[in-house]
Protein backbone atom coordinates (compact mmCIF):
# COMPACT_ATOMS: atom_id res chain seq x y z
CA UNK A 1 0.00 0.00 0.00
CA UNK A 2 1.31 3.61 -1.27
CA UNK A 3 2.36 5.49 1.80
CA UNK A 4 0.02 8.78 2.88
CA UNK A 5 1.36 11.66 1.40
CA UNK A 6 1.52 14.83 3.54
CA UNK A 7 -2.02 16.84 3.13
CA UNK A 8 -0.16 20.55 2.42
CA UNK A 9 0.97 17.99 -1.36
CA UNK A 10 -1.56 19.26 -3.39
CA UNK A 11 -4.11 17.11 -5.85
CA UNK A 12 -2.35 18.24 -9.48
CA UNK A 13 0.07 21.20 -10.19
CA UNK A 14 -0.42 24.35 -9.43
CA UNK A 15 0.51 27.73 -11.40
CA UNK A 16 3.39 29.28 -11.34
CA UNK A 17 5.36 32.21 -12.37
CA UNK A 18 4.84 33.13 -15.81
CA UNK A 19 8.72 33.74 -16.20
CA UNK A 20 9.28 30.08 -15.28
CA UNK A 21 6.32 28.83 -17.24
CA UNK A 22 7.75 30.68 -20.25
CA UNK A 23 11.40 29.64 -19.49
CA UNK A 24 10.36 26.02 -19.16
CA UNK A 25 8.02 26.43 -22.22
CA UNK A 26 11.32 27.57 -24.77
CA UNK A 27 13.34 24.81 -23.50
CA UNK A 28 10.52 22.04 -23.97
CA UNK A 29 9.75 21.50 -20.60
CA UNK A 30 5.97 20.28 -19.36
CA UNK A 31 4.86 19.91 -16.00
CA UNK A 32 5.47 16.97 -13.91
CA UNK A 33 3.50 13.34 -14.72
CA UNK A 34 1.56 12.04 -12.33
CA UNK A 35 4.52 9.54 -11.34
CA UNK A 36 6.78 12.42 -10.69
CA UNK A 37 4.08 14.45 -9.30
CA UNK A 38 4.25 11.79 -6.86
CA UNK A 39 7.67 11.22 -5.97
CA UNK A 40 7.61 15.08 -5.19
CA UNK A 41 5.05 14.66 -2.80
CA UNK A 42 6.62 11.33 -1.13
CA UNK A 43 10.00 13.58 -0.68
CA UNK A 44 8.36 15.70 1.74
CA UNK A 45 8.93 12.97 4.47
CA UNK A 46 12.81 12.13 3.30
CA UNK A 47 15.29 14.24 4.95
CA UNK A 48 19.20 14.10 5.13
CA UNK A 49 20.31 10.99 6.95
CA UNK A 50 23.84 11.25 7.33
CA UNK A 51 23.24 15.06 8.55
CA UNK A 52 20.95 13.73 11.17
CA UNK A 53 22.87 11.75 12.66
CA UNK A 54 25.84 13.60 13.29
CA UNK A 55 23.29 15.90 14.85
CA UNK A 56 21.93 13.13 16.84
CA UNK A 57 25.67 12.25 17.66
CA UNK A 58 26.80 15.84 18.71
CA UNK A 59 23.43 15.82 21.33
CA UNK A 60 24.80 12.64 22.71
CA UNK A 61 28.09 14.16 23.54
CA UNK A 62 27.65 17.50 24.18
CA UNK A 63 27.58 20.51 21.80
CA UNK A 64 30.95 21.84 23.79
CA UNK A 65 32.76 18.82 22.69
CA UNK A 66 31.07 17.71 18.95
CA UNK A 67 30.87 21.58 17.93
CA UNK A 68 34.72 22.09 17.65
CA UNK A 69 35.55 18.92 16.53
CA UNK A 70 33.22 19.56 13.79
CA UNK A 71 34.59 23.18 12.92
CA UNK A 72 37.95 21.12 13.09
CA UNK A 73 37.21 18.65 10.87
CA UNK A 74 35.62 21.48 8.00
CA UNK A 75 38.81 23.81 8.25
CA UNK A 76 40.97 21.40 7.76
CA UNK A 77 39.49 18.18 7.44
CA UNK A 78 38.47 15.17 9.62
CA UNK A 79 42.22 13.14 9.97
CA UNK A 80 43.09 16.38 11.12
CA UNK A 81 40.97 16.10 14.43
CA UNK A 82 42.73 13.94 17.64
CA UNK A 83 41.91 10.93 18.67
CA UNK A 84 38.46 9.73 17.64
CA UNK A 85 36.48 6.87 20.28
CA UNK A 86 34.27 4.79 18.37
CA UNK A 87 31.38 6.62 19.20
CA UNK A 88 32.56 8.87 17.67
CA UNK A 89 31.97 7.68 13.84
CA UNK A 90 28.70 9.39 12.85
CA UNK A 91 31.35 12.20 12.69
CA UNK A 92 33.64 10.69 10.33
CA UNK A 93 31.16 8.87 8.36
CA UNK A 94 29.86 12.20 7.45
CA UNK A 95 33.36 13.98 6.66
CA UNK A 96 34.16 10.65 4.92
CA UNK A 97 31.24 11.53 2.46
CA UNK A 98 31.41 15.39 2.09
CA UNK A 99 35.54 14.91 1.83
CA UNK A 100 35.13 12.49 -1.48
CA UNK A 101 34.50 14.66 -4.25
CA UNK A 102 32.42 13.06 -6.99
CA UNK A 103 34.09 11.88 -9.68
CA UNK A 104 31.88 14.41 -11.89
CA UNK A 105 32.78 17.52 -9.94
CA UNK A 106 35.11 20.01 -13.08
CA UNK A 107 36.81 22.51 -11.11
CA UNK A 108 36.80 24.09 -14.60
CA UNK A 109 32.80 24.73 -14.70
CA UNK A 110 33.01 25.51 -10.97
CA UNK A 111 35.05 28.16 -11.26
CA UNK A 112 33.58 29.44 -14.79
CA UNK A 113 30.45 29.52 -12.92
CA UNK A 114 31.33 31.52 -10.06
CA UNK A 115 32.49 34.07 -12.67
CA UNK A 116 29.47 34.15 -14.29
CA UNK A 117 27.21 34.47 -11.17
CA UNK A 118 29.85 37.31 -9.77
CA UNK A 119 29.14 38.97 -13.13
CA UNK A 120 25.53 39.54 -12.44
CA UNK A 121 26.41 42.68 -9.93
CA UNK A 122 23.88 43.19 -7.68
CA UNK A 123 21.25 43.16 -10.13
CA UNK A 124 22.01 39.39 -9.01
CA UNK A 125 21.23 39.66 -5.77
CA UNK A 126 17.99 42.01 -6.77
CA UNK A 127 16.34 39.02 -8.23
CA UNK A 128 17.22 36.65 -5.56
CA UNK A 129 15.69 38.92 -3.29
CA UNK A 130 12.40 40.47 -5.30
CA UNK A 131 11.62 37.65 -6.90
CA UNK A 132 13.14 34.47 -5.89
CA UNK A 133 12.68 34.74 -1.75
CA UNK A 134 9.39 37.06 -2.29
CA UNK A 135 7.78 34.47 -4.41
CA UNK A 136 9.10 31.90 -1.91
CA UNK A 137 6.58 33.12 0.68
CA UNK A 138 3.89 31.22 -1.48
CA UNK A 139 5.13 28.02 -0.84
CA UNK A 140 3.04 27.89 2.75
CA UNK A 141 4.42 24.46 3.74
CA UNK A 142 7.74 25.86 4.10
CA UNK A 143 6.88 28.83 5.65
CA UNK A 144 5.70 26.58 8.66
CA UNK A 145 9.47 25.84 9.29
CA UNK A 146 10.11 29.27 8.64
CA UNK A 147 7.63 30.70 11.45
CA UNK A 148 9.18 28.26 14.09
CA UNK A 149 12.60 29.34 13.36
CA UNK A 150 11.48 32.87 14.35
CA UNK A 151 11.94 34.52 10.88
CA UNK A 152 9.08 37.18 11.79
CA UNK A 153 11.10 38.10 14.82
CA UNK A 154 14.37 37.87 12.80
CA UNK A 155 12.71 39.61 9.64
CA UNK A 156 13.06 39.04 6.19
CA UNK A 157 15.98 41.43 5.79
CA UNK A 158 18.45 39.78 8.27
CA UNK A 159 17.29 36.90 6.02
CA UNK A 160 18.08 37.73 2.88
CA UNK A 161 21.47 39.07 4.19
CA UNK A 162 22.61 35.84 5.85
CA UNK A 163 21.23 33.52 2.66
CA UNK A 164 23.23 36.46 0.40
CA UNK A 165 26.21 35.80 2.36
CA UNK A 166 26.31 31.97 1.66
CA UNK A 167 25.42 32.88 -1.74
CA UNK A 168 28.65 35.31 -1.99
CA UNK A 169 30.57 32.87 -0.27
CA UNK A 170 29.52 30.01 -2.79
CA UNK A 171 30.75 32.25 -5.91
CA UNK A 172 33.95 34.04 -4.33
CA UNK A 173 36.94 33.03 -5.60
CA UNK A 174 37.81 29.45 -4.97
CA UNK A 175 35.43 29.13 -2.94
CA UNK A 176 34.23 25.81 -3.25
CA UNK A 177 37.62 24.19 -2.74
CA UNK A 178 38.15 22.42 0.01
CA UNK A 179 38.03 24.47 3.12
CA UNK A 180 36.87 27.41 1.09
CA UNK A 181 34.44 30.00 1.99
CA UNK A 182 31.78 28.59 0.42
CA UNK A 183 32.15 25.17 1.16
CA UNK A 184 32.60 25.82 5.04
CA UNK A 185 29.07 28.00 4.48
CA UNK A 186 27.03 25.15 2.53
CA UNK A 187 28.37 22.51 5.20
CA UNK A 188 27.77 24.36 8.14
CA UNK A 189 24.56 25.27 6.30
CA UNK A 190 24.05 21.63 6.30
CA UNK A 191 24.30 21.09 9.76
CA UNK A 192 22.52 24.10 10.67
CA UNK A 193 18.97 22.49 8.59
CA UNK A 194 19.57 18.99 10.69
CA UNK A 195 19.48 20.74 13.94
CA UNK A 196 16.68 23.10 12.88
CA UNK A 197 14.75 19.71 11.63
CA UNK A 198 15.43 18.06 14.52
CA UNK A 199 14.47 20.71 17.51
CA UNK A 200 10.97 21.13 14.79
CA UNK A 201 9.98 18.03 14.63
CA UNK A 202 10.09 17.62 18.24
CA UNK A 203 7.85 20.75 18.43
CA UNK A 204 4.29 19.44 19.81
CA UNK A 205 1.95 21.73 17.36
CA UNK A 206 4.85 20.52 14.15
CA UNK A 207 1.93 17.78 11.94
CA UNK A 208 4.01 15.78 10.03
CA UNK A 209 1.18 14.22 8.26
CA UNK A 210 0.43 17.67 7.13
CA UNK A 211 4.04 19.22 6.42
CA UNK A 212 5.94 16.33 6.03
CA UNK A 213 9.16 16.33 7.48
CA UNK A 214 10.82 19.81 8.22
CA UNK A 215 13.56 21.04 5.55
CA UNK A 216 13.13 17.82 3.66
CA UNK A 217 14.24 16.78 0.34
CA UNK A 218 11.61 18.67 -2.03
CA UNK A 219 11.99 21.63 -0.51
CA UNK A 220 15.62 21.71 -0.26
CA UNK A 221 15.57 21.06 -4.04
CA UNK A 222 13.76 24.40 -4.59
CA UNK A 223 15.26 26.14 -2.60
CA UNK A 224 18.98 25.35 -4.06
CA UNK A 225 17.56 25.86 -7.42
CA UNK A 226 15.88 29.17 -6.57
CA UNK A 227 18.61 30.72 -4.33
CA UNK A 228 21.71 30.11 -7.12
CA UNK A 229 19.67 28.91 -10.61
CA UNK A 230 16.79 31.72 -10.38
CA UNK A 231 18.79 34.55 -10.58
CA UNK A 232 20.73 33.55 -13.58
CA UNK A 233 17.24 32.76 -15.14
CA UNK A 234 15.61 36.06 -14.00
CA UNK A 235 18.75 37.88 -15.50
CA UNK A 236 17.97 37.47 -18.82
CA UNK A 237 14.92 39.27 -18.17
CA UNK A 238 17.12 42.07 -17.28
CA UNK A 239 19.75 41.79 -20.05
CA UNK A 240 22.50 39.94 -18.51
CA UNK A 241 22.88 37.23 -21.18
CA UNK A 242 25.73 34.76 -21.09
CA UNK A 243 27.07 31.95 -23.53
CA UNK A 244 25.19 28.61 -23.63
CA UNK A 245 28.40 26.78 -21.86
CA UNK A 246 28.26 29.39 -19.32
CA UNK A 247 24.64 28.49 -18.37
CA UNK A 248 25.43 25.39 -18.29
CA UNK A 249 28.52 25.97 -15.86
CA UNK A 250 25.97 27.27 -13.80
CA UNK A 251 24.06 24.26 -13.54
CA UNK A 252 27.27 22.13 -12.62
CA UNK A 253 27.66 24.45 -9.69
CA UNK A 254 24.26 24.06 -8.33
CA UNK A 255 24.68 19.92 -8.74
CA UNK A 256 27.88 19.96 -6.40
CA UNK A 257 26.68 22.94 -3.77
CA UNK A 258 23.25 20.27 -3.62
CA UNK A 259 25.52 17.28 -3.38
CA UNK A 260 27.41 19.13 -0.25
CA UNK A 261 24.37 20.73 0.75
CA UNK A 262 22.44 17.39 1.16
CA UNK A 263 20.08 17.09 -2.14
CA UNK A 264 19.51 13.87 -3.14
CA UNK A 265 21.00 12.81 -6.54
CA UNK A 266 17.36 12.99 -8.14
CA UNK A 267 17.29 16.64 -7.31
CA UNK A 268 20.87 17.37 -8.72
CA UNK A 269 20.97 19.23 -11.81
CA UNK A 270 22.88 17.64 -15.03
CA UNK A 271 22.68 20.50 -16.81
CA UNK A 272 21.13 23.86 -17.15
CA UNK A 273 17.80 22.71 -18.77
CA UNK A 274 17.49 19.74 -16.19
CA UNK A 275 17.98 22.68 -13.56
CA UNK A 276 14.45 24.81 -15.41
CA UNK A 277 13.21 21.28 -14.72
CA UNK A 278 13.63 20.72 -11.16
CA UNK A 279 12.68 24.70 -10.51
CA UNK A 280 9.42 23.96 -12.70
CA UNK A 281 8.73 20.75 -10.98
CA UNK A 282 9.11 21.60 -7.30
CA UNK A 283 7.12 25.35 -8.07
CA UNK A 284 4.28 23.18 -9.37
CA UNK A 285 4.31 20.75 -6.22
CA UNK A 286 4.77 23.45 -3.68
CA UNK A 287 3.11 26.91 -4.68
CA UNK A 288 -0.02 26.17 -2.38
CA UNK A 289 -0.05 29.96 -0.58
CA UNK A 290 -1.96 30.36 2.86
CA UNK A 291 -2.39 33.33 5.19
CA UNK A 292 1.67 32.80 5.78
CA UNK A 293 2.35 33.82 2.63
CA UNK A 294 1.25 37.61 3.28
CA UNK A 295 2.54 37.23 6.98
CA UNK A 296 5.90 36.86 5.60
CA UNK A 297 5.69 38.60 2.22
CA UNK A 298 4.11 42.06 3.54
CA UNK A 299 7.07 43.14 5.75
CA UNK A 300 9.51 42.38 3.20
CA UNK A 301 8.18 45.29 1.10
CA UNK A 302 9.37 47.65 3.73
CA UNK A 303 12.99 46.42 4.45
CA UNK A 304 14.24 49.30 2.09
CA UNK A 305 12.51 51.83 4.27
CA UNK A 306 15.49 51.08 6.99
CA UNK A 307 18.53 50.77 4.78
CA UNK A 308 21.78 52.54 5.01
CA UNK A 309 22.69 54.87 2.60
CA UNK A 310 25.31 58.45 3.15
CA UNK A 311 23.09 60.65 1.12
CA UNK A 312 19.50 61.35 0.73
CA UNK A 313 18.38 58.34 2.74
CA UNK A 314 14.69 59.67 2.68
CA UNK A 315 14.97 59.57 -0.61
CA UNK A 316 17.10 57.13 -1.32
CA UNK A 317 15.17 54.61 0.85
CA UNK A 318 11.85 55.37 -0.74
CA UNK A 319 12.96 54.66 -4.10
CA UNK A 320 14.74 51.88 -3.54
CA UNK A 321 10.93 50.56 -1.82
CA UNK A 322 9.16 51.62 -5.65
CA UNK A 323 12.59 49.67 -7.19
CA UNK A 324 12.12 46.23 -5.70
CA UNK A 325 8.29 45.95 -5.56
CA UNK A 326 8.74 47.03 -9.31
CA UNK A 327 10.97 44.02 -9.93
CA UNK A 328 8.85 41.89 -7.98
CA UNK A 329 5.69 43.13 -10.11
CA UNK A 330 7.47 42.54 -13.27
CA UNK A 331 8.46 39.07 -12.91
CA UNK A 332 6.05 36.91 -10.54
CA UNK A 333 2.87 39.48 -12.27
CA UNK A 334 -0.52 40.13 -11.09
CA UNK A 335 -2.01 37.14 -9.72
CA UNK A 336 1.30 36.51 -7.45
CA UNK A 337 1.34 39.97 -6.52
CA UNK A 338 -2.18 39.71 -5.26
CA UNK A 339 -1.44 36.16 -3.35
CA UNK A 340 1.46 37.98 -1.81
CA UNK A 341 -0.21 41.12 -0.23
CA UNK A 342 1.23 43.62 -2.40
CA UNK A 343 0.28 46.25 -4.48
CA UNK A 344 -0.65 44.86 -8.41
CA UNK A 345 0.18 48.16 -10.03
CA UNK A 346 3.66 48.40 -10.29
CA UNK A 347 6.44 50.30 -12.21
CA UNK A 348 8.87 48.51 -13.50
CA UNK A 349 10.65 51.05 -14.23
CA UNK A 350 14.35 49.75 -12.76
CA UNK A 351 14.48 46.51 -15.05
CA UNK A 352 13.68 49.13 -18.11
CA UNK A 353 16.33 51.41 -16.81
CA UNK A 354 19.10 48.42 -16.20
CA UNK A 355 17.96 46.24 -19.02
CA UNK A 356 20.10 48.02 -21.97
CA UNK A 357 22.76 48.96 -19.45
CA UNK A 358 23.18 44.93 -18.83
CA UNK A 359 22.69 44.24 -22.21
CA UNK A 360 25.58 45.96 -23.28
CA UNK A 361 27.85 45.04 -20.54
CA UNK A 362 27.06 41.27 -21.35
CA UNK A 363 28.40 42.05 -24.84
CA UNK A 364 31.81 43.65 -23.60
CA UNK A 365 32.33 40.47 -20.83
CA UNK A 366 32.27 38.24 -24.62
CA UNK A 367 35.59 40.72 -25.04
CA UNK A 368 39.14 39.02 -24.40
CA UNK A 369 39.40 39.44 -20.26
CA UNK A 370 35.91 40.85 -20.62
CA UNK A 371 34.44 38.05 -18.13
CA UNK A 372 37.07 38.75 -15.40
CA UNK A 373 36.34 42.35 -15.61
CA UNK A 374 32.89 41.99 -15.01
CA UNK A 375 33.42 39.63 -12.32
CA UNK A 376 34.98 41.95 -10.31
CA UNK A 377 32.59 45.23 -11.12
CA UNK A 378 29.90 42.42 -10.07
CA UNK A 379 31.32 41.43 -6.81
CA UNK A 380 32.20 45.22 -6.07
CA UNK A 381 28.41 45.68 -6.38
CA UNK A 382 27.31 43.02 -4.48
CA UNK A 383 29.37 43.76 -1.26
CA UNK A 384 27.95 47.59 -1.72
CA UNK A 385 24.83 45.92 -1.66
CA UNK A 386 25.16 44.58 1.21
CA UNK A 387 26.54 47.22 3.54
CA UNK A 388 23.66 49.13 2.06
CA UNK A 389 21.21 46.48 3.46
CA UNK A 390 22.86 45.88 6.81
CA UNK A 391 25.01 48.68 7.52
CA UNK A 392 28.16 46.54 8.13
CA UNK A 393 31.61 47.39 6.50
CA UNK A 394 31.60 50.48 5.78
Amino acid sequence: MAQPLPTRHPQRPRPVPPAIRLFALALGLREPDAAEFRRLGECLLVADAPADRLVDWMHTVGMSRSRPMFEQALREGVDSVGELRPGDAPLRAFFAEVETVPDWVDRDRLRSAARVMRSGGADGLYIARDVALLGGYMFAGFNQTLLRTGALEKGSNKRFAETSQWAIDVISDGGLEPGGAGYRSTVRVRLIHAMVRRHIASMDDWNTSAWGVPINQTDMAATLVGALVAPTVGGVGMGIVNRPNEYEAVAHLTRYVGWLIGVQDEFLPTSFRDAIRVLLHTSCALSTPDATTRQLAMPMVEDPLSWHYRTLPGLRRWLARSQHLGITGAFLGPRAMRVLGLPVLTVPWYPLIRTPVNAVRSAAALLPGGRGRAAERGRREQASFMRTMTGVGG
